[in-house]
């Protein structure tokens, strides 16, 4: 199980406190790679990191158990809290497009479309959102200081009944409500909700515009994200390009969409060395949905994504290598100007729900000799950023590795991003230097190398106060948050190591 730093005693992982515990930080392995590394605190900011940049994701069945999403579950307000004290909760997932809108005990299940049955898709299984869930939502929200995206069906939906619960769930959340998200991953609509034929951008506008007017109508001062695509980065640039032709176009205040690293788990190619190397497609996302994002002057948000989709897999979704990942995820992400990034998670049966009923990492376990008991050990869905266990292990709900990348990582929200030239040359590594809310400079840099330590060199007459993100292998299911040394600087300035597998915050002070 993996360890919460906040709350258990440990020791960090030996290589990364030997290479903080000396004066200089002079420890350095025979295979180290050493650079320079100039900083540059008067640079122009590349872009300010909102405050509210961390979020998670969940499914909008969530949403069933009203007793979920509630200031009386303490134990998931106390997680939230701990990951962010002011983050933002998405609402959507496949299952959104199946949920119904049930204002009172005695409102009648309304007539639902016919829509196909495909392999790794949720079958229609409709369920309703209540208003006991709505209300209980938003007290939950200001429980934990988060805000809120609010998901609505666009796949089995009609305009009347979006606007009924779009009008009520703005009047529950109040502030705490961002905008709303009108259907979920609408470029795979045509996999078993819509006509292959036929859907695409234009379909999807004409379908989406009736329903944000229809909410608008009832909510003057609605806003929302758009389209919140699955993987089809295209679309970004095709919606933004029929915008401005759109008559009495409905607020949009951000693009959306999502990012999986690969999957499912049974890909062989879903495994910790790909997950830690450099994907460009990561960057030409990036850089095709900012342009569209700017294009409609709005901001771009990533929504939902994880390590492995599907659920995640065993042995890659819950080890310390997730949370390298989401960190320098989160930080790339917010180098490129994001305004929030949503990783996705959830109990296991919403998520199960979500991908057609089962997770395909439960049945590699089970297939490889598991017991249920040993995978009851593991996160359910495996990728979850926050797990949920039986009461009876003593702590209901956990932060999970790849939600503690996201934690070290949020040590810049509300930063400005600054330039920095790195080059680790043949280290698998990233830095990210950034000017701090406080008014001081801080510096993460993300070892992601298995074998290979990084020699840095920082001229000038620097005191630095360390932070260090460390697990006892990649594929531990531990990972650690810890203060580490502070570090003065020698006649030539600061000489640190950042070792193998690790990631280490500098603040100068």
């Amino acid at each position: 199980m993996s360890v919460n730093p906040s709350r258990r005693k440990f020791l960090a992982s030996s290589a990364a406190a030997a290479a903080l515990s000396l004066p200089g930080a002079r420890l350095f392995a025979q295979d180290a790679t050493g650079i320079t590394l100039t900083l540059n605190p008067a640079a122009a900011p590349l872009h300010h990191v909102p405050a509210d940049f961390i979020g998670l994701s969940y499914e909008v069945q969530q949403l069933v158990d009203p007793n979920f999403f509630s200031p009386k579950n303490t134990g998931l307000v106390r997680a939230f809290k701990e990951l962010s004290t002011n983050g933002v909760l998405r609402l959507g997932g496949n299952t959104s497009e199946f949920a119904w809108w049930k204002p009172t005990p005695s409102t009648p299940e309304p007539k639902h479309p016919v829509t196909r049955v495909v392999e790794g898709e949720p079958p229609a299984a409709y369920y309703a959102v209540t208003a006991e869930a709505v209300l209980n939502l938003a007290a939950f929200l200001h429980a934990t200081g988060w805000t809120c995206l609010y998901g609505i069906n666009l796949g089995t939906n009609t305009p009347e009944r979006a606007a009924d619960e779009a009008a009520f769930a703005a009047k529950a959340l109040g502030s705490s409500l961002q905008y709303f998200q009108v259907g979920n991953e609408v470029d795979l609509f045509d996999r078993h909700l819509r006509d292959p034929k036929t859907w695409g951008v234009d379909a999807y506008l004409a379908e989406w515009i009736p329903i944000a007017q229809a909410i608008t109508a009832r909510v003057p001062n609605a806003k929302f994200g758009i389209p919140d695509v699955a993987s089809d980065i295209t679309w970004l640039p095709r919606v933004a390009e029929r915008w401005a032709s759109i008559a009495n176009a409905p607020k949009v205040t951000t693009v959306s969409h999502h990012y999986y690293f690969g999957g499912p788990a049974t890909n062989p190619d879903v495994n910790i060395p790909r997950l830690l190397k450099a994907n460009p497609k990561v960057q030409h996302n990036a850089d095709v949905a900012t342009a569209a994002a700017q294009k409609m002057n709005a901001h771009v948000r990533m929504t939902e994504g994880n390590t492995c989709y599907r659920g995640g897999k065993p042995g890659v979704s819950d080890t310390f290598a997730s949370a390298l990942w989401s960190a320098d995820y989160a930080l790339l992400l917010a180098f490129n100007g994001y305004s929030g990034i949503n990783l996705h998670g959830g109990t296991g049966k919403s998520v199960a729900n979500s991908v057609g009923g089962v997770l395909p990492g439960d049945t590699m376990l089970e297939q490889s000799g598991s017991t249920p008991a040993q995978i009851a050990t593991h996160p359910h869905p495996f990728y979850t950023p926050i797990a949920t266990f039986p009461k009876t292990t003593g702590d209901e709900y956990l932060l999970e590795p790849v939600a503690l990348g996201l934690k070290f990582a949020s040590a810049f929200a509300g930063a400005q991003i600054l330039p920095l030239d790195f080059n680790p040359g043949g280290v698998n590594a990233t830095a990210y230097f950034a000017k701090l809310a406080d008014g001081h400079l801080s510096l993460i840099v993300l070892n992601k190398d298995a074998d290979r330590d990084l020699k840095l060199a920082i001229p000038g007459k620097h005191t630095v106060k360390t932070e260090l993100l460390s697990g006892p292998s990649l594929d531990s299911r531990e990972t650690h948050i810890t203060p580490g040394k502070t570090i003065k600087p020698n006649a030539t300035g600061l000489t640190l190591t950042i070792p193998k597998s690790t990631g280490i915050r500098f603040t100068i002070l």
